[in-house]
C-alpha cells in the first residue's frame, strides 16, 4: 500500500513501517526511545513489533492496565513520573503501539512532557486504524466524560501493520467497523454501500477499505486541523454514541460497551434525527439502521437509562453556550455539523431504535 502524505506526518503501512522505525530510532536525533503499550498489546503485539527492529538501541517499555478505564490523567501521571525516573528528556521519543486508548493517552502524555516529545502512533486495533491515530487528537477522559482533557498534536508518523488485526477478538474487529460505516456516510456512498454485504468481503477487500477509510479521514482533517468546521462531520454519531459509552462505563450493573458499540447505536440515532428533519429518507433511514443493527444487534434502553443519558449529553464537549449540537446526515454521502436538536427529539430517537 502506497504512503499517505498529511500535512504533518506520513501513514506508512506494513513493511514500510519498519523501514522507516528503523531509520528513524537509530538516527543521532533522539537520546532514549521509549515504547507505551498496555497489558493486552504487550502480551499480544509487542513481541511482534520488537522483533522487527534489528538495532542494538535501547528501547525502555512503559506498561499500563489495559481499558478505557485506565484513560485517565492518574495514568498519565504514573507515565510522566516514569518518563523522568528513566532520564526522559526533550530529545527523547514515545511509540504508541496499542488501540485508541494508547494512542489517545500516549500522545497527550508525549505532548506535554518537556512541554512535548516527538511521538510516533503503532495502532493494533481496527479502531485506531482507522480514526484514534489519525488527525492529531489526544487526550484523556475525565471521570466518566469522554475525552475532556486533551490537545490536537501531531506525531511524526503513523505506522499501521495490518496484522496485528489478527490479534484482535470479534467484537473488537466489529466496533472498528463502526468508524468505517460512518466514514462512508458522512463523506462518500459509494464507500458506505461497499458494507451492504458483508459476507461478500475478503481479508483483500478488508485492507483496501481499511485504506480507504483513513484517505476520507485525513482529507477532512486536512481541511480543518483544528476542527473549527468541516471536521466536525466525523463527530457524526458521538454526540449520543460519548454519553451512552460514559454512562455505561459509570453504571454498574450496565455492561461496559466499546467504544465502536456505543458509536455504532449513536449513528442509528442520529440519522433518526436526519430523518425527522427531513434531511434524509425513510429508505435512506431504514437501510442505515437495518445494516447497523444487522452487525452490532441491539442495546437495551429503559427509561431510567434515557434520563441519565440525555443528563450526560449536556457534557458534550461539542456543546456551545449551553446548547447540545449535532451532526446530521443531508443523504448518505453527505453531512453537515452544528444542529441545534431538542431533548423531545432525542428521547423520540431511543424509542425509535428500541421499536
Amino acid at each position: 500500500m502506497q504512503a499517505i502524505q498529511t500535512p504533518h506526518y506520513p501513514i506508512l503501512f506494513n513493511n514500510d513501517c519498519y523501514s522507516f522505525l528503523q531509520e528513524t530510532i537509530t538516527s543521532d536525533k533522539y537520546s532514549k526511545v521509549f515504547v507505551v503499550a498496555d497489558s493486552n498489546t504487550s502480551q499480544l503485539c509487542l513481541p511482534n513489533f520488537l522483533a522487527q527492529l534489528a538495532t542494538e538501541v535501547e528501547i525502555e517499555i512503559l506498561e499500563i492496565d489495559a481499558g478505557e478505564i485506565n484513560k485517565t490523567i492518574e495514568t498519565c501521571t504514573q507515565l510522566w513520573y516514569a518518563l523522568t525516573e528513566m532520564g526522559g528528556d526533550r530529545k527523547s521519543i514515545m511509540i504508541n503501539v496499542g488501540g485508541g486508548m494508547i494512542t489517545d493517552l500516549g500522545g497527550f502524555v508525549s505532548s506535554t512532557f518537556k512541554r512535548g516529545i516527538d511521538f510516533i502512533n503503532v495502532p493494533t486495533s481496527l479502531l485506531s486504524m482507522v480514526d484514534a491515530s489519525v488527525g492529531g487528537k489526544t487526550g484523556v477522559d475525565l471521570g466518566s466524560l469522554k475525552n475532556q482533557v486533551g490537545v490536537i498534536s501531531n506525531p511524526i508518523a503513523v505506522l499501521m501493520d495490518i496484522n496485528y488485526l489478527g490479534t484482535l477478538p470479534q467484537n473488537e474487529m466489529r466496533a472498528g467497523l463502526a468508524e468505517m460505516l460512518k466514514h462512508g456516510l458522512i463523506c462518500d456512498k459509494t464507500y458506505w454501500e461497499k458494507f451492504l454485504d458483508l459476507n461478500e468481503l475478503t481479508t483483500d477487500d478488508l485492507q483496501q477499505l481499511i485504506y480507504e477509510s483513513v484517505i476520507i479521514k485525513n482529507n477532512v482533517v486536512t481541511q480543518d486541523p483544528t476542527e473549527k468546521g468541516l471536521r466536525k462531520i466525523l463527530n457524526f454519531g458521538h454526540t449520543i454514541g460519548h454519553a451512552i459509552e460514559s454512562y455505561h462505563l459509570d453504571t454498574e450493573e450496565k455492561t461496559t460497551l466499546l467504544h465502536g458499540e456505543a458509536i455504532a447505536i449513536g449513528i442509528v440515532m442520529e440519522s433518526y434525527i436526519s430523518f425527522k428533519k427531513d434531511l434524509l429518507t425513510l429508505n435512506e433511514y431504514t437501510q442505515i439502521k437495518e445494516v447497523i443493527t444487522s452487525i452490532f444487534g441491539k442495546t437495551e434502553f429503559d427509561q431510567t437509562d434515557i434520563e441519565n443519558i440525555m443528563k450526560l449529553l449536556s457534557h458534550d464537549k461539542k456543546s456551545e453556550f449551553g446548547e447540545v449540537l449535532f451532526v446530521v446526515l443531508n443523504g448518505i454521502g453527505k453531512a453537515s455539523f452544528n444542529e441545534p436538536v431538542n431533548n423531545e427529539l432525542i428521547t423520540e430517537a431511543f424509542h425509535d431504535y428500541l421499536a
